[in-house]
């Protein structure tokens, strides 16, 4: 099944401003990328891409995230498995809801995701974590919601040192209110 990156980013690449942490999840100023979610109820654009994020089958996320996230509680939504990508795996470190599982291989933990999503898509959230799928391949479309704004500093999704030349084509372009949603599908180097 597809692995579908789900990302909010500025104009500028960044998904969150200087001095994301604990309390600050989004970094200075970077919660206005999530203005358009204040739309996501709508029978509109924003409310088509919200649905279809919500119907993925399989979050697929990096450890930063997932803990910057609160963990989600144990459930992002409807109780879908959470695949965590970490350096470490703690054997005690399961939150609440038990349908999290961590993984420090990338090829597995992308492999569990794809079996758990069945025939749905897997959410990837975390920039470190779709970096590391695009890395090993494992990455198949970017769905990129563009805000707006210039960040000016933060974290950046992509860092082009790391991947060098890497080939997208486009899906579709969708305008909703306050943002534009892009995506892509990644075309792997044995395409090419």
């Amino acid at each position: 099944m597809t692995i579908r990156l789900y990302m909010t980013v500025s104009v500028d690449g960044y998904v969150a401003g200087p001095d994301d942490r604990p309390g600050q999840e989004l970094g200075v100023h970077g919660f206005r990328l999530f203005d358009w979610l204040d739309d996501r109820m709508s029978d509109g654009v924003n409310g088509q891409v919200y649905r279809e994020a919500m119907a993925t089958g399989a979050m697929l996320s990096g450890r930063r995230t997932f803990e910057l996230a609160n963990r989600w509680h144990g459930d992002h939504h409807d109780g879908v498995a959470i695949h965590v990508l970490t350096h470490h795996a703690d054997p005690d470190d399961v939150p609440a809801g038990g349908r999290t599982t961590f993984h420090t291989d990338v090829h597995e933990c992308a492999a569990a995701a794809r079996a758990s999503a069945g025939e749905r898509a897997v959410m990837v959230h975390g920039a470190a974590a779709a970096q590391s799928l695009l890395a090993a391949g494992e990455l198949d479309e970017l769905e990129l919601h563009v805000v707006p704004v210039l960040l000016g500093a933060g974290r950046r999704l992509f860092d082009p040192e790391v991947f060098g030349r890497v080939e997208l084509e486009p899906v579709r372009v969708l305008e909703g209110p306050g943002v534009t949603h892009l995506r892509y599908r990644v075309i792997h180097s044995e395409e090419k």
